[in-house]
């Protein structure tokens, strides 16, 4: 399945306190389990101004819904081409 990096602007996510990204974690799981199995959350960076997301779903409009739904801001889908790591190098 593809993978892609989203990119959220929501001012003062840097700040937001522990309680906030837990209502905002749970409210994607929420839309998560009604879109069905086949887009998955891996992880967010959560920086200052803005939230990156990693996600594996079948394509880009799966990731639109899912943002729709959740009420989510949505700046910029990006499809990863390949992956790298340390063992690339080797």
């Amino acid at each position: 399945m593809p993978k892609y990096v989203i990119e959220r602007e929501l001012e003062g996510a840097g700040g937001l306190a522990p309680e906030q990204l837990k209502e905002i974690s749970q409210t994607s799981c929420n839309v998560l389990e009604e879109l069905g199995p086949k887009i998955q959350w891996v992880h967010s960076y959560v920086t200052g101004n803005k939230i990156y997301c990693i996600y594996n779903a079948p394509n880009e409009s799966k990731i639109r819904e899912h943002a729709e739904k959740g009420g989510f801001p949505l700046t910029k889908i990006s499809k990863v081409a390949t992956i790298i790591d340390p063992i690339t190098a080797e």
